[in-house]
């Protein structure tokens, strides 16, 4: 998969005897207790979340009007890096405050392995800030990896694709709908109950954590009336051949397979896009088939198809595969275990969900759940249950339940805990993010700014500009393997002014 991808997650936050508009504060501080080597100055230069890749910039994103009830009386207003407390780390990962909530972006990643392990290093770094915070204030600070407060408010995880520019934005709205409205079925997180609808019923337990939140097919929007394909366009790369999708109305997975499996599968369709090879299946109506496909964990319901069919979620996905197997089997490691756990997952999904508990996190978290609540003659409108849903994304290793099914060896792993370990500290060979974790780990006193896309920094003093726009397409593990041997900012700036068309200026 010749693809950069990357996955920013947003934890839930809860401290103990807190209300929850001291919240934002308690995030803030989580972020600057990260105690490993980091930076900041974030560069918001190069960002405007108001752009459309449809070709307009929207005067204004929709913003949630609940989310007012969460400012703290009275409390100065902060600046925008005041507020985020951004940290950019020594893996080339970011570490911020986002409306409340610690978010952790890892780096961009070439290969599903390196992307799932930077996504679970990103849970051992939350939650140790987290735990330092706690012994700061002496209360207890709970971290969850998961999307709702069970109150209406959902929190996101957010993929990033690097896309080819010169597709069409309509070709790829239209082939991107149906994929993400049925990739839930091995993708979701699970839920106990349903938001954000006016008397709908709460003795239901869903596949999707984030589905009750969706209400537009297409739009620039991520706080309020979110859509099934987001819009914004923040390339973070030369902009004249790159978009980068951000994909927002996934789950976040406490699985490694399943984070696996929803990237490797998303990406694959990505690239049936860009070589026109997507079958043509249109759904009638996304925003309701999104609902109608969680609510429903016999995975028998049928949505409509744009040409008066039907369709089951799982028929949908399986005219997307054989489309991927067709065109990619044997084309490199990712794109053939994605192959082998895409269609062995729709098989046990069509036969026997719940043989997939030890990959999935709705089938795992319902079968803990279930057998509670039959145990214990509850419904699933029973309160208790929600709390047990949360408690399975806790983070706490002494108290999350999948915490516990990982510890008793019953959910299915990609690598060992060394390697997560690993990278804590250590950035990916093979992509720009090396250049930017070289640089925390060796030249932090004189980086000036830092971004996605490039470093400025001051060397006797003269400005410079590290810019890694360029360095999305090539492999960079040459340049990286260079910049390496550096032994001090001298070597880094005589191979500047040796090579400015490396990604420099």
């Amino acid at each position: 998969m010749s693809r950069l991808f990357g996955i920013e997650t947003e934890y839930g936050i809860v401290v103990e005897g807190l209300s929850a508009n001291e919240w934002i504060r308690e995030s803030m501080a989580v972020v600057r207790n990260h105690t490993g080597k980091s930076v900041g100055g974030w560069n918001y230069r190069s960002e405007d979340p108001r752009k459309d890749m449809r070709g307009f910039t929207v005067q204004h994103l929709s913003m949630n009007p609940d989310d007012a009830k969460f400012d703290a009386p009275g409390a100065p207003r902060l600046s925008r890096e005041e507020e985020r407390s951004d940290r950019v780390l020594e893996n080339g990962a970011r570490f911020y405050n986002d409306h409340g909530h610690p978010e952790y972006a890892t780096p961009e990643c070439r290969s599903l392995r390196d992307l799932v392990a930077h996504d679970r290093a990103g849970e051992k770094i939350v939650y140790e800030a987290a735990q330092r915070r706690a012994s700061e204030i002496g209360k207890k600070v709970s971290i969850y990896k998961n999307n709702t407060d069970f109150h209406g408010s959902s929190y996101g995880m957010h993929e990033s694709y690097l896309t080819r520019r010169d597709i069409p934005v309509e070709k790829l709205i239209a082939g991107l709908l149906p994929f993400l409205t049925t990739r839930q079925i091995y993708a979701g997180a699970g839920k106990v109950g349903i938001e954000n609808e006016t008397g709908s019923p709460k003795a239901v337990y869903q596949l999707s954590q984030r589905a009750d939140f969706f209400s537009v097919e297409a739009s620039v929007d991520t706080l309020h009336n979110r859509p099934i394909v987001n819009t914004r366009d923040e390339p973070h790369s030369a902009p004249s051949k790159y978009r980068r999708l951000h994909v927002i109305c996934g789950d976040a997975n406490m699985s490694e397979y399943a984070t696996a499996l929803k990237v490797g599968t998303t990406s694959l369709l990505l690239s049936l896009i860009e070589e026109d090879a997507l079958p043509e299946v249109r759904l009638a109506h996304p925003v309701q088939a999104v609902k109608q496909i969680s609510r429903d964990i016999s995975l028998r319901k049928v949505v409509e198809l744009e040409d008066g069919g039907t369709i089951t979620a799982i028929d949908l996905q399986e005219i997307l595969f054989d489309a991927a197997r067709t065109r990619f089997s044997g084309l490199d490691e990712d794109s053939d275990w994605t192959l082998s756990a895409w269609g062995s997952t729709l098989i046990s999904l069509r036969k026997d969900p719940i043989s997939l508990s030890d990959r999935l996190d709705w089938v795992s978290k319902y079968k803990l759940l279930n057998a509670f609540r039959e145990e214990e003659g509850l419904e699933w409108s029973d309160d208790y249950l929600q709390s047990l849903d949360l408690a399975y994304h806790d983070l706490n290793p002494d108290e999350g339940l999948y915490q516990g099914l990982e510890q008793a060896g019953e959910m299915r792993r990609l690598f060992t805990e060394t390697r997560i370990e690993a990278a804590i500290a250590c950035p990916p060979a093979n992509t720009r993010a090396y250049i930017r974790g070289l640089f925390v780990q060796r030249f932090g006193s004189s980086i000036r700014s830092i971004g996605w896309n490039g470093i400025a920094f001051s060397y006797q003093g003269e400005d410079f500009q590290f810019d890694m726009n360029t360095l999305v397409e090539e492999n960079v593990e040459l340049l990286n393997e260079e910049l390496s041997a550096a032994v001090n900012l001298d070597d880094i700036v005589s191979m500047l002014k040796k090579n400015p068309s490396e990604g420099a200026n």
